[in-house]
């Protein structure tokens, strides 16, 4: 992935204007009270992440997207593994669901800011 594209910024989870700070207080496996939860501005270039009260909000319906991706991908898998019983589909998703929470619950979130704010080039303070 190159710098300048959302992908870096999303993948990386950095700033989506600088791709130089970090975006999360926290790492997304860090099992701690800062997992997931979004600095205040950019380090690099000062971008102030919340953008207004209740911005994230909206990163509910890139939630409910990447839910909806993880089923089909874990029904499609299941039945090309021969597993077509509903129950077993069911069962393995709440698995990967309960396993996947955090990245699901923190790539909602950069991806919703991408979607708003654009790469500067040579963007600082």
């Amino acid at each position: 992935m190159l710098k300048g594209t959302k992908l870096y910024s999303v993948f990386r989870q950095k700033c989506p204007q600088c791709h130089e700070g970090d975006f999360f207080k926290g790492k997304i496996y860090t099992y701690s009270k800062h997992m997931g939860e979004v600095k205040d501005t950019c380090d690099h270039c000062g971008l102030k992440y919340k953008l207004e009260t209740g911005f994230y909000q909206g990163s509910y319906y890139v939630t409910y997207g990447l839910g909806v991706a993880l089923f089909v991908a874990v029904a499609v898998i299941n039945i090309l593994l021969g597993y077509t019983h509903p129950v077993i589909i069911f069962l393995t998703f709440v698995a990967a669901l309960a396993f996947l929470v955090p990245t699901i619950y923190a790539l909602s979130k950069i991806i919703w800011i991408n979607l708003f704010v654009s790469y500067k080039k040579g963007k600082k303070q």
